[in-house]
């Protein structure tokens, strides 16, 4: 092989013997984000914290870090009144679902038909998965 073929035209051109730059290594495509698992019918009654309320909780934290330089006690004041306004309605709403499901397998006749409480023990699960992930 030839100098002449061992390199690039630009080398030729500047009589470099440098090896010409590699391409940069494929990066392999990432993996596809899962989609998220599709809501239960029921979903309607199971949502702690509906996603309006949460937009109002997260606007007011917003506020209250933006305050924090002109105001910082009413920022952390306003924080503090933030996170009891919200543990007050997740436990006003966990209370309302405990309820909710509590009368559907308990009010009914003291037998409750086992698909009842099969469905009543499946919510009872699927609230306390979402509770573990908070």
């Amino acid at each position: 092989m030839t100098d002449a073929q061992r390199f690039t035209p630009r080398e030729q051109a500047i009589g470099s013997a440098a090896p010409a730059p590699t391409p940069p290594a494929h990066n392999p495509v990432p993996a596809p984000v899962p989609a998220p698992e599709p809501a239960p019918a029921h979903a309607h009654e199971s949502v702690l914290l509906p996603q309006d309320e949460r937009d109002k909780f997260g606007l007011r934290l917003q506020q209250a870090l933006s305050t924090f330089v002109e105001s910082p006690r009413q920022a952390v004041e306003e924080a503090d009144s933030l996170l009891d306004d919200t543990v007050r309605h997740l436990t006003e709403s966990l209370t309302e679902r405990r309820l909710t499901l509590r009368a559907s397998w308990q009010d009914h006749d003291t037998e409750a038909h086992t698909e009842e409480l099969r469905l009543a023990l499946r919510e009872y699960r699927e609230s306390m998965e979402r509770l573990l992930r908070i």
